[in-house]
């Protein structure tokens, strides 16, 4: 038989803060790593072929860059894709450690 998972009542729930999005952790780790090059935005911005404002919005987690513009800005930056996307999920890990995970239980609980 199956295990039955109590769902959390009203009074044990507390209020979750929302998710960081993913545009606004990688927006946060890139410009950590122009600042600890010390580069200025326009000089990152030139190299990676976009224009200042356009960066200034990524890094501030308004846009949603392509996959090429992350490319882009990454090789200006002298940073791998993978080592950036590793970052970043370290990062969203990072801010989500209070939340418990989801498991395998828990999910089929839910689905039932």
């Amino acid at each position: 038989m199956a295990e039955i998972i109590p769902l959390p009542t009203k009074a044990s729930r507390r209020p979750r803060q929302p998710e960081p999005l993913w545009r606004e952790a990688l927006g946060d780790r890139l410009r950590g790593i122009r600042h600890d090059r010390g580069e200025r935005l326009a000089d990152t911005a030139e190299r990676a072929g976009v224009s200042p404002q356009y960066l200034s919005e990524i890094e501030r987690g308004l846009k949603e860059p392509s996959s090429e513009m992350i490319a882009a800005v990454a090789g200006a930056l002298e940073v791998t894709l993978v080592d950036l996307t590793a970052a970043v999920v370290d990062d969203l890990r990072a801010a989500t450690t209070d939340r418990p995970a989801v498991g395998c239980r828990a999910a089929f609980a839910l689905a039932a």
